[in-house]
């Protein structure tokens, strides 16, 4: 059964609509200071003396903790409660999981980036906006805080108590594709020869990894890597990147006769993917360049059905876009892609 100790967490989270538990009021303060000063941390570190770098991240990883408890709540809710006390409460706790997960790792970003300019929250947002309580608070402190369409969604028929971490693309990830290998290949659902395996998730992120790794984000659960957003800040310049330099590149390692060869297993979806890098891409219109100014690219694996996690990705991708101050974003999906076009469409 829940603990004394996770039933007092609950009651904090949701303690009274403008008055806050100390949880909460833990979470909001964190998150509050970390966003204030995230100038002085970054790869390399921007801050005259280590010691404010030092503070900020002591701070991140408190803040990181609390997230991972709340988040560690909401599984052991769904694990242990009784039916009618867990439908009751699961479309609140489920609703600040997705968020803290998306906070969580907005902060982690924010702790390997140099952000040179302040963070955009955009105008105010009408009342109507933003909830009350915790979720509401939190909600206006991130970045994308007035787009209240990505924070209105219904919760899931059948709650799952599968824990998830979202964090973003760390330099250790670069040195060893294997994970992203796994992520694009059950994703894709495909099972490749491991030999010519790169070729796929080249497809899904290659130019991502190489042109735009800053701002690129992974989902994980306990079997792994099961999720990624990626993005580009200035779309026109990474596309333009990617076609002259990146594409070539590819091309001349993959050459169309390498799906060929090899044995039936995966062989299909090599050729695919090998015929993908050598047809010439689609050209963006510049008026969509000129609304829309960045590029995005999400999916999960089969295995994620809690849309939460999707959302959260989506948040903590379009949030550390907009801190740069993106101020739209667009994706290119194939209309023979059901599988993605469904994804997007769950999004919103």
């Amino acid at each position: 059964p829940l603990t004394l100790e996770e039933v007092r967490m609950l009651v904090e989270l949701f303690y009274l609509p403008y008055h806050h538990g100390a949880l909460a009021q833990e979470l909001l303060e964190h998150f509050r200071w970390l966003r204030a000063n995230s100038l002085s941390v970054g790869v390399p570190p921007t801050a005259p003396d280590a010691c404010g770098g030092t503070r900020w991240r002591g701070r991140a990883q408190c803040f990181q903790l609390l997230c991972s408890r709340t988040c560690r709540l909401h599984s052991r809710l769904v694990s242990t409660a009784g039916r009618a006390l867990l439908y009751d409460l699961h479309p609140y706790l489920w609703d600040i999981r997705n968020l803290l997960l998306a906070a969580s790792a907005f902060v982690l970003w924010l702790g390997c980036q140099s952000i040179t300019a302040p963070i955009l929250l955009g105008r105010d947002a009408e009342p109507w906006a933003r909830r009350g309580g915790l979720f509401g608070e939190l909600q206006a402190l991130l970045p994308v805080g007035n787009s209240c369409d990505l924070f209105y969604h219904p919760p899931p028929l059948f709650p799952s108590s599968q824990l998830y971490l979202l964090r973003p693309l760390l330099p250790l990830d670069k040195v060893g594709a294997t994970a992203w290998r796994g992520c694009s290949e059950v994703s894709q659902g495909l099972q490749a020869q491991l030999s010519h395996a790169p070729a796929l998730p080249g497809r899904l992120l290659g130019s991502f990894l190489s042109l735009s790794p800053e701002y690129t984000f992974v989902l994980e659960d306990e079997g792994g890597p099961c999720g990624y957003a990626a993005g580009a800040l200035h779309a026109e310049g990474f596309l333009q990147q990617r076609d002259s330099s990146w594409l070539p590149a590819i091309r001349h390692k993959y050459p169309p006769d390498l799906g060929t060869g090899g044995s039936a297993l995966g062989q299909d979806a090599l050729e695919e993917a090998v015929l993908f890098f050598h047809a010439e891409p689609l050209a963006v219109p510049q008026p969509v360049l000129r609304r829309f100014p960045s590029l995005v690219q999400l999916g999960t694996a089969p295995r994620v059905l809690d849309v939460g996690a999707s959302r959260s990705l989506a948040l903590c991708l379009l949030s550390a876009l907009r801190a740069n101050g993106s101020r739209g974003v667009f994706c290119q999906v194939s209309d023979a892609d059901r599988q993605q076009l469904s994804f997007y469409s769950k999004l919103g």
